[in-house]
């Protein structure tokens, strides 16, 4: 049995008493003493995320917007210096190898952070697209840990750490926006990027600054009531956000057509890995989309459970649990178009032999917080 990989935070997260889980390669908190309290943290105040099991691939040369926009769908050349955008790599067939955010902070310097138990697909997949184009690629994923402050008090914890007179430029980053500054004297990227559905910042520091960082922000979060959070809340947090998760709203079996990522290449005229069959699917329209499911009943639907109108079944949930935002189950599902099922659509989900009634709605079923800014 290969041995689970560990965060450069792992004895910080052992001092916090964390149960651990296997995410991918790496081992991982799942939760430090409630997770229904982490969740709520997260959307009342702040919490603070070990994601240091993300991938972190450099991309640097005179081709590389060029190179990016062939090996991704989306296009990369128009992308500005200090902006985010969030992308797919996809195989020839046109299956989703991950979805991936990269970040733009030199006209030829470029960031890819890919999904824990991709980031070694994706390096591997990004050298083998780039042998005709003028990048240079450095995999940076056992190096660097990423930690980030997700909520609506996330600004006011970080900013008062940040130094060398950079706290208006980071508090007034838009969305998906990014610079490189000092933390708590610990020399970082500073991105305003999250995957909670709330405002907040990932931070990504060499792994030997890493816990002095978590220690900092920890320590500054006290007075907002800032709780360390596990992987239980993060996935619960973006469930009702109603963000996809590789694995199981994403994979090899759909095409970002499917993914609802068809504007990526909409206007784009450059080829890319997989194009071919993915515009062509584009034309013909999916045959199935990500949808939201929403119920009044107590019975949450789970991954795998099957949704049927009537006697004929029309999707598959991919993933379920209660809101604890809501208090009442929350799903998302992929589902057949041709069922023509808008918001609003009564349907039902088969949980452990029993049908129960459910309600097709918006991918993302809260409100998402807008990042904190000073007027202009």
């Amino acid at each position: 049995m290969t041995e689970l990989l560990t965060s450069p935070l792992n004895a910080e997260h052992e001092k916090l008493g964390a149960t651990f889980t296997a995410f991918g390669p790496w081992n991982m908190p799942l939760k430090y003493q409630n997770e229904l309290d982490e969740h709520r943290a997260v959307r009342n105040s702040a919490g603070l995320f070990d994601l240091s099991h993300m991938g972190e691939i450099w991309v640097n040369g005179a081709d590389a917007g060029k190179f990016l926009s062939y090996a991704f769908i989306s296009n990369f050349e128009p992308l500005k210096v200090g902006k985010a955008k969030y992308s797919m790599i996809t195989a020839e067939d046109g299956g989703i190898i991950d979805d991936l955010i990269t970040y733009r902070f030199e006209e030829d310097k470029f960031l890819v952070v890919p999904n824990a138990g991709n980031a070694d697909t994706v390096w591997d997949e990004l050298n083998k697209r780039a042998e005709s184009f003028d990048v240079t690629l450095k995999n940076e994923s056992r190096d660097v840990a990423m930690i980030a402050v997700q909520g609506p008090k996330a600004a006011e914890i970080l900013v008062p750490l940040v130094e060398d007179n950079k706290q208006d430029e980071v508090y007034n980053l838009g969305y998906y926006a990014a610079t490189m500054g000092k933390v708590a004297r610990t020399f970082a990227i500073i991105a305003r990027t999250g995957y909670t559905g709330e405002d907040g910042f990932e931070l990504i520091v060499y792994n030997s600054d890493a816990a002095q960082l978590w220690e900092e922000l920890l320590k500054a979060g006290t007075e907002y009531d800032l709780k360390p959070c596990g992987l239980a809340a993060r996935d619960s947090l973006r469930l009702e956000a109603g963000m996809p998760l590789y694995g199981n709203e994403l994979s090899r079996d759909i095409t970002p057509v499917e993914a609802g990522m068809a504007r990526a290449f909409a206007k784009k005229e450059a080829d890319f890995v997989g194009s071919e069959v993915i515009r062509q699917r584009a034309a013909e329209g999916p045959q199935v989309a990500i949808t939201g499911l929403t119920s009044t009943q107590r019975r949450a639907a789970r991954a795998g459970a099957e949704v049927f109108m009537g006697d004929k079944k029309v999707g598959t949930v991919t993933s379920g649990q209660p809101s604890p935002t809501l208090g009442h189950p929350v799903a998302i599902a992929l589902l057949n178009t041709g069922a023509n099922l808008e918001p609003g659509s009564a349907v039902e989900v088969e949980i452990r032999g029993k049908r129960y009634p459910f309600e097709v709605t918006a991918l993302s079923l809260i409100h998402i917080s807008e990042p904190t800014r000073q007027e202009a």
